[in-house]
C-alpha cells in the first residue's frame, strides 16, 4: 500500500461526506515512527501509538467492497497492532450521523465518553458532531 493507493481508497471512502485525505497527508502521517496502517488496496486503518494509549485516524472501505467484513478486520488488525505496541487503551472519533461507522465500534466494545458539538462542517449542510469512544484493549 503506498499513500497514493491509500489516499484514492479514502477519497472514494469519503466521497460526498468531507474531503479525502491526500497522498502527501497520509504519507508525512506514515513518516512518523509512531504511525501504522493495516489492511489492503480496498480497506485500511491508520493508527497512532503514544505511551499506552492507540488512535484510530481513519478507517476507509471502498464503497465497492463494503458489507464484506473487511472494515470489521482492519478494526481489528489496528487494535492487534496498537497492543503489540504496547497500547493498554484505544480511542477514534466518529461522525454522529455515520451511522454505519457507529454500529461497527458499537459492535466492537467501544463506548462514547465525549462529544465534540458541531465539530465537523460541511458546505452543504449542518454541522455534525463528532462522538469520541474509547476501548480498552488489556
Amino acid at each position: 500500500m503506498t499513500p497514493e493507493t491509500l489516499a484514492r481508497t479514502h477519497a472514494r471512502a469519503f466521497a460526498g461526506q468531507s474531503r479525502g485525505w491526500t497522498a502527501q497527508e497520509i504519507a508525512d502521517l506514515l513518516n512518523s515512527p509512531l504511525v501504522f496502517a493495516v489492511g489492503d488496496l480496498h480497506a485500511f486503518a491508520l493508527g497512532r501509538t503514544i505511551a499506552d494509549e492507540a488512535e484510530l485516524l481513519t478507517l476507509a472501505t471502498d464503497p465497492d467492497h463494503r458489507r464484506e467484513g473487511r472494515a470489521r478486520a482492519c478494526l481489528a488488525a489496528f487494535e492487534t497492532t496498537a497492543q503489540a505496541r504496547g497500547a493498554r487503551t484505544a480511542f477514534l472519533e466518529v461522525a454522529a450521523d455515520n451511522a454505519a461507522a457507529r454500529a461497527l465500534y458499537r459492535g466492537a466494545g467501544y463506548q462514547q465518553i465525549a462529544c465534540r458539538t458541531g465539530y465537523y462542517t460541511h458546505a452543504d449542510r449542518a454541522a455534525v458532531d463528532a462522538l469520541i469512544l474509547q476501548k480498552p484493549l488489556a
